[in-house]
């Protein structure tokens, strides 16, 4: 092994705390395709602000050999999930191998590094377990992201978290505090318990993200499935119950992860108070605080629009919005067939299709969303866009359902492949942000951010970050929400006529009647989401209210 690792940018004395932060994936730029959604923003987001800050911040993810997945079409249009392989030729091969023990077998891993200088982000080390030295069922470990065996699942953990620890030991980075953003890599937990022979340890260096209170995202396993993984490397059973205080022969993976922690952040204001409604009351937990997620303005905002707005030039902003729209009605007009008009406001509706998010919300009357679609006075043009869960298959009908209802509207598209370079074609052309999600359900949410910094209005449920930011009418537009109480088909229900509503009596006549107003929210949009809503900001937060854990390390 030559290879050798020093941080390769002189540290910020204000960060030097040494961190290594593991996540599952990281969206830092289109050409690296290892994320599936809001998580891997994020991730790429702080990775990007850690470089500009000069925090002494590593990434350790996993080098997924075919993605999340490749979004096609099948040849009626409907969606086609797509797994291929990925090459990297800007990856360095570190030559670094040692084994991690998966279901009592020894499995070679080896990383691959990105430099600092390729994309602008702090180091990040992926590993992978597709060697010559391992069998196939070994090399399938880093096939693919959120694989739905729930075996390759926790093997791909075990990569995350042990393998996540021996790479540190290997290149010599001795952090101060090990940064889990989301739960993915809890086997870390036990390998420092292991080390250290101490909980209290082991919470002094240890920190921890939830982004979800969605139970697909806050998972629950078997802890026999785990004992015969080896998820606790050799730790007995009977130690590690007491220990993570399981209760039965279940391990909640969040509940252990705010409980071997020493801090635990939300990602909302809203979501702090959603968590403490879940999770108060169990015994053992950490403290938990709100770090509000955030987006890289430097990498998101459109530059030449922030400089018209700050010299006044408005017809200058107008044009460069106009000039988005056709840059994204381009690519509508590619997969589509469909010619998209400039001049006509535009609403886009794009982000992981799941159901709490309700992408079919604008369909629940469809006599009324027939009505939005004919007027010839006030036109808008749709969009939509994400990927679901390769195998959620309510999601993909949702999408299908689009898809088929599309073919019947000229001023109507879904696209695919909707990743870092759609995600910016789509905040460059839409008018209107939507988000529509069950209150309560989007911890955070962060496409909106990205877009207000492309001149996007953003119409939303008050929810995740979004009481944070908005003022309604003055630099964005609430859908008013109904009681949570209330059964989920009566939310959609009562938030898809407020939404119809707004769009109908607020929105639609401000873009066409008061199109100085209009700029006016878009100026005032623009200007709200930064700086608080830069990951500069969350970066820095993160330094002093999550990396200040423990008296002795920091």
């Amino acid at each position: 092994m030559n290879f050798s690792f020093q941080h390769p940018y002189p540290i910020n004395p204000e960060y030097k705390t040494p961190v290594a932060y593991l996540c599952m994936e990281y969206a830092v730029h289109q050409p690296l395709k290892t994320y599936s959604g809001g998580l891997g923003y994020l991730a790429g987001s702080f990775m990007r602000s850690a470089y500009e800050l000069r925090q002494d911040v590593i990434g350790i993810g996993i080098l997924w050999k075919y993605g999340y997945y490749n979004q096609g079409r099948k040849g009626d249009e409907t969606m086609e999930v797509l797994f291929q392989e990925k090459i990297y030729h800007f990856l360095i091969d570190t030559g670094i191998k040692f084994t991690i023990k998966v279901s009592g077998h020894d499995v070679w891993v080896t990383a691959f590094y990105l430099k600092p200088e390729i994309f602008k982000t702090a180091p990040i080390f992926f590993l992978t377990t597709d060697l010559p030295e391992n069998d196939y069922l070994a090399k399938t470990i880093s096939h693919k992201l959120y694989d739905s065996n729930p075996e390759t699942g926790t093997a791909a953990a075990i990569l995350l978290g042990e393998g996540g620890a021996r790479l540190l030991e290997a290149i010599n980075f001795q952090p101060d505090i090990y940064h889990l953003n989301e739960s993915h890599a809890l086997p870390i937990a036990f390998y420092l318990y292991k080390k250290y022979q101490s909980v209290e340890e082991v919470k002094r260096r240890l920190v921890f993200t939830n982004h979800t209170p969605e139970p697909g995202g806050n998972q629950r396993s078997d802890l026999f499935l785990l004992n015969k993984m080896g998820f606790w490397g050799d730790i007995p059973i009977d130690e590690v119950k007491e220990i993570a205080g399981c209760q039965g022969d279940v391990m909640d993976h969040t509940l252990t992860a705010f409980r071997f922690s020493g801090k635990a952040n939300a990602v909302s204001k809203m979501h702090l108070n959603t968590l403490q409604g879940i999770w108060n009351g169990n015994n053992g937990i950490c403290e938990l605080t709100s770090i509000t997620n955030a987006q890289s303005y430097s990498y998101w905002a459109d530059k030449e629009m922030y400089a018209a707005l700050e010299t006044n030039q408005i017809q200058k902003l107008v044009e460069k919005k106009k000039a988005g729209k056709r840059a994204l009605f381009d690519e509508v007009a590619d997969q589509c067939g469909v010619l998209l008009d400039p001049e006509v406001l535009t609403i886009v509706f794009a982000k992981r299709f799941a159901g709490y998010k309700r992408p079919e919300l604008l369909l629940h009357d469809m006599d009324f969303f027939h009505q939005l679609l004919t007027n010839n006075k006030m036109p808008i043009q749709m969009i939509w866009a994400g990927k679901p869960y390769p195998m959620d298959y309510d999601a993909i009908a949702s999408f299908d359902k689009i898809v088929n209802l599309c073919k019947y509207y000229p001023n109507c598209a879904i696209l695919v492949g909707y990743e870092l370079r759609l995600s910016r074609l789509l905040k460059q052309g839409a008018d209107v942000w939507l988000n529509t999600p069950r209150l309560t359900h989007e911890a955070s949410g962060t496409s909106g951010m990205s877009a207000a910094m492309n001149g996007c209005i953003n119409v939303s449920i008050p929810d995740g970050w979004f009481p944070e930011f908005v003022v309604d009418g003055v630099n964005g537009f609430v859908i008013p929400n109904t009681e949570i109480s209330e059964h989920k088909f009566q939310q959609d229900e009562t938030d898809a006529h407020n939404l119809y509503n707004l769009l109908q009596k607020t929105v639609i006549p401000l873009y066409y009647d008061h199109p100085d107003k209009w700029i006016e929210i878009i100026r005032h949009s623009m200007q709200d989401i930064f700086p608080h809503f830069d990951s500069n900001r969350m970066a820095k937060e993160y330094y002093k209210q999550l990396y200040t854990n423990g008296t002795d390390i920091c």
